[in-house]
């Protein structure tokens, strides 16, 4: 966690599309965390200039802001709709230029929003690559099913994932910081053991 008594959470949303239901979603997990009393941020990669990501080329200066932004989090949210049973291009690209030195050590939070009946398969996705990075995620993760019945632009119609989501926004508030959390005492993890060996 950075130096700030209060945590700072960054919502990255994988969609460009303007009625997009993946921004309502992050943003009620973003509103819930803003709640537990967090500082949020709220990253629009519509705003962005993010061309394919060309290794030998990477002085971008949209790109440069991103890793601004994802270096000063204290937890991180990644939005994305299902694509092809994954998560979204856009996502991977804004991910392709961000590397350990922004997420190592950072919590993550994952929700996806699907529009069929089995959403999932982008979280799997989605949490190889933090641990790629080195970022902590979050059991607590949301997959929307269905979600041009679920998401209006009022936010998340079914009471159980509108209430999973807002835990996920809590949770990033919570955990924030847990790579930094100190190390179980080994002496009292290994005391009961090393009793029943010396019996």
């Amino acid at each position: 966690m950075t130096n700030r008594t209060t945590p700072h959470v960054v919502a990255i949303c994988g969609s460009l599309r303007d009625e997009s239901r993946t921004r309502i979603a992050t943003n009620v997990a973003l509103i819930a965390a803003d709640k537990a009393g967090a500082t949020t941020e709220f990253v629009d990669l519509r705003s962005y200039d993010l061309p394919s990501l060309n290794a030998v080329n990477t002085e971008i200066p949209d790109a440069e802001a991103l890793q601004k932004t994802i270096s000063g989090a204290d937890s991180v949210l990644l939005g994305t709709p299902n694509y092809h049973g994954s998560y979204s291009g856009t996502l991977k690209n804004a991910l392709d230029y961000c590397g350990r030195d922004e997420f190592e050590g950072k919590t993550v939070g994952l929700l996806e929003v699907a529009a069929g009946e089995f959403p999932g398969s982008a979280l799997t996705h989605l949490r190889t690559v933090s641990r790629t990075l080195r970022a902590w995620t979050l059991p607590t993760e949301v997959a929307v099913p269905n979600s041009h019945a679920l998401i209006t632009d009022d936010g998340i119609s079914d009471s159980e994932i509108a209430e999973r989501t807002r835990r996920l926004g809590q949770e990033l508030v919570a955990y924030a910081g847990v790579s930094n959390h100190p190390e179980p005492n080994q002496q009292s993890v290994f005391h009961t053991t090393d009793c029943e060996a010396d019996d």
